[in-house]
Formats: structure tokens, sequence, C-alpha cells
């Protein structure tokens, strides 16, 4: 982890099923799955620490092939810590 950081800023969106997202920019996502794409795991799984706020957390980015881009998965716990709402502009650093 910590070879590469990136920051970025996307809104929070919920998909159909309740999980919630923030989706990293196309060409970064670009990016980063043309350095990276040999250390993912299934289904396009990539492990990262991601930070919001004052919050970091050992997560995962995935690519979703309809977007192309790498989602980032925000649990509860964060969201509630961070006030952070569906639809809410966030800033978030990445690190892969």
């Amino acid at each position: 982890m910590g070879k590469l950081t990136y920051a970025f800023a996307g809104p929070l969106w919920r998909h159909g099923s309740g999980w919630q997202f923030i989706s990293v920019p196309a060409q970064m996502s670009a990016e980063i799955r043309r350095l990276l794409q040999n250390e993912e795991e299934g289904w396009g799984r990539l492990k990262a620490v991601a930070q919001i706020g004052d919050t970091s957390w050992k997560t995962a980015i995935w690519f979703d092939t309809k977007q192309q881009t790498y989602l980032l998965p925000v649990k509860k716990e964060i969201r509630e810590k961070n006030k952070i709402e569906n639809g809410q502009t966030v800033s978030v650093s990445l690190f892969l």
C-alpha cells in the first residue's frame, strides 16, 4: 500500500441494493488500471486505503466495466462519522 496516492472529489451515490459509493474519476481510473491491473484480485478488486477528512480505513476499490471507473464503497460507519449524505460531494484521498 501507499505506492501511489490520488486525491479527488465526487458525489456519494447509492446503488439499488443499498451500497453507497464514490466513483473514482474516469481519467484517474484509467491510469490506475493501466498501472495496477496486474494487482487486481477477482472482479477487478484492488486493495486500498481511503481517507475522508481525518478518517482513514482499509478497503478496496472495484472496477466497474460499465462505467469504466473504480468504485469506492463508503461504509455506514464512515458516512456517519463524517456526516456524509447521499448526493454530497466528498473529497477523498486514495492510497494504493
